[in-house]
């Protein structure tokens, strides 16, 4: 272990006699760590939004061959209808409003719950500021994700309009799901009338089952119970509706992994470019080792951690700005009413620094290989 610590010891101070040449290459790698780390951030994102589990216990009916909320209308009292099918434990109707149907950034999305039935739609939102009483006073009050309410400045007390509908914030709310803080709850009845769409109108119900296990069984039977009706249903477990609705973000994300092997590629040349540098210019100085009693597998292994060192540190400057600038900014992505939540974790911070530790080790095997096979009486005479 000494022996380990004095070789990354005396790579740092190789390292540090090159000021120059050695910030650039942090900063190059830190670039690429950097979209590397947006670009995982929008795969786990995805990935987290449209994953099945065997906790899930929500159902989302929709108007058949309709996707934006602007086109999907049904009968608010389908919802009757439904809590009678075995199965079901609760039925929320949904109105939902949006600025921007397509996919985008920043979208606003309303939703409009009945009075009451917050509590039961969103049990884990938690209002950190204002008061669900203020809310349930007020009919164009509005209780808006923190997220939200960050991204666009607001605070209880202050009124916005989007979509040709303006209300007042009467709470800012905090959940776990990231859905829940990038919209705008409101009450039901006054997002149907200020949306012109008139009472008695939603976009979807939620359809909260018993089990988990039933979610295809009840889905099968809400849809066969409207099939002949005006306006027949499609109704899917909720991951499964984002994964089929919001299919322009699937295949938008999914072309950043290219840009995300790309960064990778970029990294791993620039690390191993300038150690192989770095291993050129010090030929005689790596002779001297040699003669005064270093084995080559301990000059392979002084290359490799300078080359670990220059990826850890520019790697863990990209890694760590990208998920502290994604974090603070709250980026969303919306498409056809559904919004997602562009937010680093943990895993990802820690993915990015193992990920930027081994790309210096890999980068720098050849370079090591090299320094470790050159003849000690060809380098004392280069």
């Amino acid at each position: 272990m000494t022996a380990i610590i004095n070789l990354v010891s005396l790579a740092w101070k190789q390292l540090s006699r090159h000021k120059l040449r050695t910030t650039l290459t942090v900063i190059g790698v830190a670039s690429g760590m950097c979209l590397f780390t947006a670009v995982e951030t929008l795969q786990r994102s995805l990935e987290s939004a449209t994953r099945s589990s065997a906790s899930d216990t929500t159902l989302t009916v929709y108007r058949e061959y309709r996707f934006c909320p602007m086109t999907s209308r049904l009968p608010e009292h389908y919802a009757d209808e439904i809590r009678r099918i075995d199965g079901v434990r609760e039925v929320i109707p949904i109105q939902i409003v949006v600025n921007n149907c397509g996919a985008s950034l920043d979208v606003i999305t309303y939703r409009g719950v009945p009075d009451g039935l917050l509590p039961k739609f969103a049990p884990e939102i938690e209002i950190i500021d204002g008061s669900l009483d203020d809310w349930s006073t007020r009919d164009d009050g509005a209780l808006i994700g923190e997220a939200f309410a960050r991204r666009r400045g607001l605070s209880t007390g202050d009124r916005f309009e989007s979509s040709g509908i303006t209300v007042e914030v009467s709470g800012i709310i905090r959940s776990p799901f990231p859905q829940d803080n990038n919209v705008a709850y409101v009450k039901l009845p006054f997002l149907q009338l200020a949306s012109r769409i008139g009472l008695g109108t939603v976009t979807q119900f939620n359809v909260r089952v018993e089990d988990g296990a039933d979610l295809d069984t009840v889905a099968s039977a809400i849809d066969e119970r409207f099939r002949s009706d005006q306006q027949p249903t499609n109704t899917r477990p909720e991951k499964a509706f984002f994964a089929e609705t919001a299919r322009e973000l699937i295949e938008l994300i999914g072309f950043t992994r290219w840009l995300g092997i790309g960064a990778v590629l970029a990294v791993a040349a620039l690390v191993a470019n300038t150690v192989l540098l770095v291993v050129r210019g010090r030929v005689k100085e790596n002779a001297v080792l040699r003669t005064l009693g270093y084995p080559g597998k301990a000059i392979a292994c002084l290359v490799m951690s300078e080359g670990a060192i220059l990826g850890f540190v520019g790697g863990g400057c990209g890694v760590l700005l990208a998920s502290a600038f994604l974090a603070w900014q709250s980026f969303t992505l919306g498409n056809e009413g559904l919004t997602l939540a562009i937010r680093p974790d943990a895993a990802v911070v820690t993915f990015g620094l193992a990920a930027s530790l081994a790309l210096g080790l890999l980068a720098s095997l050849w370079p090591a290989v090299r320094a470790m096979r050159q003849p000690i009486v060809t380098s004392l005479n280069s």
